[in-house]
């Protein structure tokens, strides 16, 4: 089928549309019925009663028999108190069973976008940390998403390479470096270029509280200004500057392919802002010619957004310099002129709203009639137990600590539960990252993350490793079946199913609904929690039910089934989010 199968959900929204005529319906709100009521699944009719001006009572009806007609009488329903719900016929599971089986029953497809994800992006003066790894698995997991449904997925990232950050630690390695290199000391690159910029930051800090002491607050820090001389030397050109300036990037692009190396994480393309800056300066340069922009007494250009809402904002600096915005706007046009992109989707952190609110208006006062094509996701940002992470405070947890960390925490509890001893090294390393990953993911991006590493690897508890541990549950099943029982039956009359059997049936046939919603939000938590439910759901199933029995091989057969399709709904969830699976722990 080019949509997913027939259920009952995708059958009330056929429903609406013949029915009633809608080109657009509210967003359907199904839930598990009530234990005191008889059913299955209710559709409550509330919403749909506003927007119809019709009583629910009618509305039920109407809708209850188009389904019970569409579904030949597998189904039964009731009405109570404006929720409508359906009641399912033993041969309705059986029905469904079947539909899981005989297709690729989450293989939704959508009319294909060509559309680019921008993720991770970091500056290129210290490590990875566990910010980037948030963003970093929000954006792999949402490009796998998207890519799932049909969509061509350009998955991209900007190296933020210049600039007058990137300056500091290049000022720093040039006064205390001594010509040492990452391979000399034995340190990753990125590591290495990355306490240059913390050295330079102490220095400054040292600087700004002497001055402030001797109440000379209107003298620059010397340290600073000389960072900024040597900004203005790299963009026009210095040939010394820029050679140590291309040495120091490229330590750090070697760390940053090593860890992301680790995490599973790729790009289809790369990005450098020291390519694309120039391009925003002459685009800044022409707006002001244009009117668009204006310039103050010292040199600087600005935009004013007051009547949109924001305030004056800078583009380019008094010594014609970039900031962030100007290569932004250059990115933004060179996307377009490249790629002919459908959308383009920027992920970076909540406290840069503001900027890309300016930055689409900014666009859009240019006419660039494609802005509309624009969309940030926001995410929170993540916190320690001991509060936000400060880099002036020194408690930054960077992604290779905490790669490291979570291996050796799986190999330090876990090491008697692994089967195959040879194995303990690559088992802890997928237990760990999967136990990482899963973490930050089931988390709404919306919602702040207070990261606990021991917690996060748990065999019992809402965890990555619990889902590795079911699945792993379930292919040991699968093989110990098909010892006892050499072949497949797939007689399925006059088969009555129990409530955890119809329980797992249920949640199973949900994973479309899922996936629709993780695309139409753009928000992979919503598999992570729901993939978190079916191992629930199936350990239930697994402690309450005998599942392989040689007296009932029909039986046998019929739960063989369910498992084996729980098996792949894991397994496909787990991947969209990066996450690798066992078939043994």
């Amino acid at each position: 089928m080019n949509d997913y199968f027939k259920s009952i959900e995708k059958i009330v929204i056929e429903s609406i549309f013949f029915l009633y005529k809608l080109e657009s319906y509210p967003e359907l709100d199904f839930q598990n019925t009530k234990k005191e009521y008889p059913g299955d699944i209710t559709l409550i009719l509330f919403p749909l009663s506003k927007k119809l001006k019709k009583p629910t009572e009618k509305i039920g009806k109407d809708i209850g028999n188009y389904v019970k007609n569409k579904l030949k009488g597998l189904i039964q329903f009731s009405i109570i108190k404006g929720f409508l719900n359906f009641i399912f016929e033993d041969d309705y599971y059986i029905y469904l069973l079947k539909e899981m089986l005989n297709t690729n029953f989450y293989n939704l497809k959508y009319p294909s976008k060509k559309i680019m994800i921008e993720y991770s992006s970091p500056n290129t003066n210290k490590p990875l940390h566990l910010g980037h790894i948030r963003n970093s698995l929000i954006g792999s997991s949402i490009a796998n998403i998207l890519k799932m449904v049909g969509h061509e997925i350009i998955k991209i990232q900007i190296i933020n390479d210049r600039g007058i950050h990137i300056c500091k630690s290049m000022i720093a390695w040039n006064k205390f470096g001594k010509g040492k290199t990452p391979d000399s000391v034995k340190i990753k690159g990125d590591h290495f270029v990355g306490k240059y910029y913390s050295l330079f930051d102490s220095i400054y800090h040292k600087e700004t509280k002497e001055l402030s002491k001797k109440n000379y607050k209107y003298v620059e820090s010397s340290i600073l200004n000389q960072a900024r001389e040597l900004l203005k030397k790299w963009e026009i050109g210095d040939p010394v500057i820029r050679n140590t300036w291309k040495k120091m990037n490229q330590w750090v692009y070697n760390g940053f392919e090593e860890t992301y190396k680790k995490l599973d994480i790729t790009f289809d393309k790369i990005e450098y802002e020291s390519d694309i800056y120039e391009i925003g300066k002459k685009i800044v340069k022409k707006g002001l010619k244009e009117g668009i922009f204006f310039q103050k007494k010292d040199g600087s250009i600005w935009i004013d957004l007051m009547k949109e809402g924001f305030n004056q904002k800078l583009l380019l600096r008094s010594d014609q310099t970039s900031v962030y915005i100007t290569q932004d706007i250059g990115t933004a046009v060179e996307r377009f002129k490249k790629y002919n992109v459908d959308q383009i989707i920027y992920i970076v952190g909540k406290e840069q709203d503001y900027h890309f609110q300016v930055l689409f208006n900014v666009l859009k006062r240019l006419g660039y009639i494609w802005v509309n094509k624009l969309f940030h996701l926001s995410y929170e940002m993540v916190y320690l137990p001991s509060g936000r992470m400060k880099s002036r405070e020194g408690n930054v947890v960077d992604a290779d600590s905490l790669i490291l960390e979570m291996s050796s925490i799986v190999k330090k509890n876990f090491e008697k539960k692994f089967i195959k001893k040879e194995k303990q090294e690559e088992y802890a390393e997928i237990i760990g990252l999967g136990a990482l990953k899963y973490y930050f993911i089931k988390t709404d991006p919306k919602k702040k993350i207070i990261f606990y590493p021991k917690k996060s690897i748990d065999f019992k508890g809402k965890t990555g490793t619990y889902i590795q541990y079911t699945y792993s549950r379930i292919r040991s099943l699968e093989q110990k079946f098909f010892k006892l029982c050499s072949f497949m039956n797939y007689y399925w009359s006059n088969i009555k199913f129990d409530e955890h059997e119809k329980n797992m049936i249920k949640i199973l046939k949900k994973y479309p609904l899922i996936l629709k919603k993780s695309v139409i939000h753009l928000n992979p938590s919503l598999i992570a929690n729901y993939i978190y439910e079916v191992s629930k759901t199936f350990n239930h199933l697994y402690q309450n039910k005998k599942l392989i029995d040689p007296l009932n091989v029909i039986h046998s057969n019929m739960n063989m089934n369910i498992i084996h399709i729980t098996g792949n709904v894991l397994k496909s969830g787990m991947n969209l989010l990066g996450i690798k699976m066992l078939d043994r722990m």
